[in-house]
């Protein structure tokens, strides 16, 4: 038996190689969005809006009438505030209703729910209690549910999912405390055993973990004789000798997640826990949060129609200077971004949800904008919010209760929103993400050319095919439907909505146009311009908005559902976005990136460090990392079963 290997050191060229090996490369069905990057505007993926069949809405209508009954009824959101607790009962309640299988098929005890109606659900429940929406969505989206539908075998299937249809919670573990989003330096490794493997590490931030009965464990499998190796996926059970939850993490918000750093120590896993080949574990990841990256913009939609209620709500009962706050435009401008934009994330949400549940489409950039752009904006939502209540919004809701005013969690709701910039890839790493697939066009024709590593011939075989490619797409780029003023005429009605989707179509073209310049200026070096490129990404995520808004507003007019305020709604939208759209495509060449790296550089090395004067530092003592160097536990197991 071969013992585990320290801690990897990888190098930066290592690390792309292990990222890009984990990509899905191929592109076999369409994506509305990957088109938008290309500058090629096809409304026809989306237009008609996708709808769900009538025998699955009448599902999950069901379902969502019982799951708010319960809602309302059954669960205490100050309570779970206060405790930072779920009560065992909540949990229990919600396992009784079948809520941990919503997205599991019937044949496995599930309730087989489509994506948009999952969404719902969260958007639900999550506006009642955050934590608990985020424990539905840990379990479903990203644990050991779908991994296992998209990689189980059949046996795998038959054995753990009508457990965590009914009764299993289960947990995702991947991060450890010094690694995030560069996996190639997983230290949990994983040494084959006979017919087991013997897993050992440390897992950190396992949500659910503290209470989970099954989890999917990431681990590095050391190459050897018939050993692929590699980061692997495997299925665990969470009361497996060698298990120690070592501590409950606390935080900012969503004080109700049952969230914890875990040990594995000699924890003996059959091979057939195993999900795919060595090797596959972090494809399996990335794979799984295709779809599953939709239940964080679907708890920000939620959050984003309680706030518009709070809004509209107090701004009419507050008055200021003889009228009430929402007629003062400062108000009054805040309010309209937050109906506008709450309308646009449900937009995107419901779209990219059907897009996933008709599964004719390629949704990888969809899903991902979907996330990116619906944390981003439900951060403003709530920020805005308390600033409309003013001091009443930084007050908490059990202090506002005690003094007998209403008990409005405003503040609550802004710190529990600020983790979604951060989970399932933070802004940072979704702006590269999304990028990386924008550019893949480019890369696939001009890889080669712009690798210095490549030799003179390949680089001349590589510019005879890039120049094939250059010529007949740039041609594509310079006029299109945009400039015809009877362009999209089908969207003109109480508001005309035509125009919106024509600047989308001209800025299509011109991001293409400007993603093209910049391969040409910087070629291999396009990859370190990390501020250019989260440009592009949120100007693409701002033409996608805008696109969604204005099929949903022409879909509820055609189904004569709000049709003349939904058109308002999706108008407003596309003229706040819109301005938002040109500030960003100025900032591509007008910025102070150069001057941001000079400035860092020099605040590394401490040439700044006089600036700092003057203060104190409360911080405590201790290690910036934890140690994490595999080994038996010597603290307390806080793991515990829901009763």
């Amino acid at each position: 038996m071969t013992a585990p290997p320290t801690q990897p050191s990888v190098s930066e060229r290592e690390a792309r190689r292990v990222a890009e090996a984990a990509r899905e490369r191929d592109w076999h069905r369409p994506s509305f969005a990957r088109e938008l990057f290309l500058g090629r505007f096809r409304l026809d993926l989306i237009h008609p809006h996708p709808l769900p069949t009538p025998e699955d809405t009448t599902r999950g209508e069901t379902f969502l009438t019982a799951l708010r009954d319960f809602c309302e009824h059954r669960v205490d959101p100050a309570r779970i505030e206060r405790d930072a607790r779920i009560p065992d009962e909540v949990v229990t309640g919600l396992k009784e209703l079948g809520a941990l299988g919503m997205k599991i098929d019937p044949e496995y005890g599930g309730l087989g729910l489509t994506q948009v109606h999952y969404n719902k659900a969260l958007a639900l429940v999550g506006s009642t209690s955050p934590a608990l929406g985020a424990l539905l969505s840990a379990h479903q989206s990203i644990g050991v549910p779908q991994p296992l539908k998209l990689f189980g075998t059949q046996e795998q299937k038959d054995t753990f999912l009508p457990r965590c249809a009914r009764s299993a919670i289960s947990a995702f573990l991947l991060t450890e405390p010094d690694v995030g989003s560069d996996p190639a330096r997983l230290a949990t490794t994983a040494v084959p055993d006979g017919d087991d493997y013997l897993l050992d590490g440390v897992k950190l931030w396992t949500t659910n973990g503290v209470i989970a009965d099954l989890l999917v464990v990431m681990a590095r499998v050391p190459k050897s004789e018939g050993h692929k190796g590699g980061i692997t996926a495997f299925v665990v059970e969470a009361d497996s000798p060698g298990i120690t939850v070592e501590h409950r993490n606390a935080f900012m918000g969503l004080r109700g997640i049952e969230n914890g750093v875990t040990r594995f120590h000699r924890v003996r896993v059959p091979a057939a826990h195993r999900i795919g080949p060595e090797g596959a574990g972090l494809k399996i990841a990335l794979t799984t949060l295709n779809t599953g990256r939709l239940s964080l913009p679907a708890m920000c939609v939620g959050a984003g129609k309680w706030c518009l209620k709070i809004a509209r709500e107090w701004s009419a009962a507050r008055e200021q200077w003889g009228k009430p706050v929402a007629l003062h435009e400062a108000v009054g401008a805040k309010i309209s971004f937050i109906a506008a934009t709450t309308f646009a994330l449900e937009a995107v949400l419901d779209l990219s949800s059907q897009l996933a549940d008709e599964d004719r489409n390629d949704i990888r950039i969809e899903a991902a904008l979907a996330k990116l752009y619906g944390s981003e904006m439900a951060c403003r939502i709530a920020d805005e919010l308390v600033q409309i209540r003013g001091g009443r919004g930084f007050e908490t809701a059990e202090s506002l209760k005690a003094r007998g005013e209403r008990a409005v969690p405003a503040e609550q709701i802004l710190r529990d929103l600020r983790i979604n910039r951060i989970f399932e890839g933070s802004t940072e790493i979704m702006h590269l993400l999304i990028a990386r697939e924008a550019v893949d066009a480019h890369l696939s024709v001009a890889g080669d050319l712009i690798d210095p590593d490549t030799s003179l011939q390949d680089k001349a075989r590589a510019g005879a095919h890039a120049g094939a490619f250059y010529a007949r797409w740039l041609p594509k780029l310079i006029t299109g439907p945009g400039q015809l003023p009877t362009s999209y005429g089908e969207f003109k009605h109480t508001t005309d909505l035509s125009g919106h989707l024509r600047f989308v179509e001209r800025a299509s073209r011109r991001l293409a146009r400007s993603t093209f310049y910049a391969m040409s200026r910087w070629q291999g070096r396009l990859e370190t311009k990390q501020g250019f490129l989260g440009r592009i990404v949120d100007i693409g995520a701002e033409l996608f908005a805008m696109s969604a808004a204005c099929v949903r507003a022409e879909l509820l007019r055609r189904q004569g559902d709000h049709g003349p305020e939904s058109y308002q709604l999706a108008d407003t939208f596309c003229r706040q976005s819109r301005i938002r759209v040109e500030e960003l495509f100025t900032r591509l060449w007008t910025n102070t990136d150069d001057q941001d790296r000079t400035m860092v550089k020099a605040v590394l090395a401490g040439r700044h460090e006089w600036l700092e004067q003057g203060i104190t530092d409360p911080s405590g003592d201790g290690p910036w990392i934890a140690d994490a160097t595999p080994g038996p536990s010597t603290k307390e197991n806080v793991h515990r079963k829901i009763r």
